[in-house]
């Protein structure tokens, strides 16, 4: 953990909830079966990335012509 953060920890962090929960589902395999199943919304989010569809300057237009639909 850093020295300085910019928020204080939740307190489920802080006892060490959330890293167990995460040992347990990466011990039951739940971990690979989400990556099969998310694979195309990665792919498709990369992709965007890798055009610059999700750039800032993308991102305010997009949102700039859905409030004129």
């Amino acid at each position: 953990m850093k020295l300085m953060r910019k928020r204080k920890p939740s307190l489920k962090t802080v006892l060490g909830v959330t890293k167990a929960k995460r040992q347990i589902k990466k011990s039951l395999g739940v971990y690979e079966v989400t990556k099969v199943i998310n694979a195309p919304k990665n792919a498709e989010r990369r992709f965007k990335r890798k055009m610059g569809l999700n750039s800032g300057i993308a991102v305010f237009i997009r949102n700039l012509f859905k409030l004129f639909k």
